[in-house]
């Protein structure tokens, strides 16, 4: 794969990955769409959308996965959409992958890997950035939804952590996808007296769950392989950025002091555990 195709393929899903936050965001808050219905259709779309992946690459539509991992993809799916009920999308994506990042990187504490130095003050840093970011005050954003969002946050890092070595990361993604279907379905018929549709909150839902979902899942997994793992894990610090840029361009939404200080707390502390991790494993 080309350099530039690398860097191309690279952009387009680092801005699908954000785009999630945007579409789920502007369909809670501007269509008639629930949140429950929202995850479903979103679910269904990014299934249809993987199935067919799968199928055109390999020559059948069935993918692997368990339904552990299905539970955790919903459980990632439900929590992220109810939770854009009241975040903003800068603050619903920082939130999330603080918790993806945090989930990680405490289970590589709890396997054994020791921290360096510079890690221990990363980790640190970032979560005085989070506490930070959810102390009481005028400019907190609401305590439901950041739990709600750090739930699905630590869902999101639970089933990252479930994939590693399970095979073709594509098919198991179909696979999974599959498998939640029916279990968000089942939230939705629970939740049957809330719902509510409309053609704009449909379409955003099926633009989530087909393109920045399905599409930006197996862009993801196509450049992957060209990317060295520090490359990964830090050109990720870019999401939250990118989402904040959109909710201000598409939704108007505004960026508070906290939100700035917290979010180079937060990333800032990730990156120094990311890249010291790298510079010890090249230094052995």
């Amino acid at each position: 794969m080309s350099y530039f195709r690398v860097i191309a393929l690279t952009a387009l899903t680092m801005i699908a990955f954000a785009g999630n936050s945007l579409l789920c965001r502007v369909a809670l808050k501007h269509t008639r769409i629930d949140a429950a219905s929202f995850t479903t259709i979103r679910l269904i779309s990014g299934a249809v959308m993987l199935w067919l992946v799968v199928r055109v690459r390999h020559g059948k539509g069935t993918g692997n996965g368990n339904w552990l991992s299905a539970f955790g993809l919903f459980a990632y799916a439900a929590g992220f959409s109810f939770a854009y009920l009241s975040l903003t999308a800068a603050t619903g994506a920082l939130l999330l992958f603080g918790a993806v990042q945090a989930t990680m990187i405490g289970h590589g504490i709890w396997s054994g890997e020791r921290l360096l130095r510079m890690q221990a003050v990363g980790l640190v840093l970032a979560l005085g950035g989070l506490v930070g970011l959810l102390m009481p005050g005028l400019s907190a954003p609401p305590l439901a939804g950041s739990v709600l969002m750090l739930s699905a946050g630590v869902a999101w890092g639970v089933y990252s952590l479930r994939g590693r070595g399970a095979g073709d990361p594509t098919k198991v993604t179909a696979g999974n996808f599959l498998r939640a279907v029916p279990i968000s379905a089942a939230l939705s018929l629970l939740m049957y007296r809330g719902a509510s549709l409309d053609s704009a909150g449909f379409g955003y839902a099926v633009s989530s769950g087909a393109l920045a979902s399905g599409i930006g899942y197996a862009l993801w997994y196509t450049v992957l392989p060209a990317l060295k793992a520090t490359s990964a894990a830090t050109v990720q610090l870019s999401v939250p950025v990118i989402a904040a840029m959109g909710g201000i361009v598409f939704l108007g939404e505004s960026i508070t002091t906290r939100l700035v200080l917290a979010s180079a707390a937060i990333l800032g502390g990730i990156a120094l555990v990311i890249l010291e991790r790298s510079n010890a494993q090249h230094s052995r």
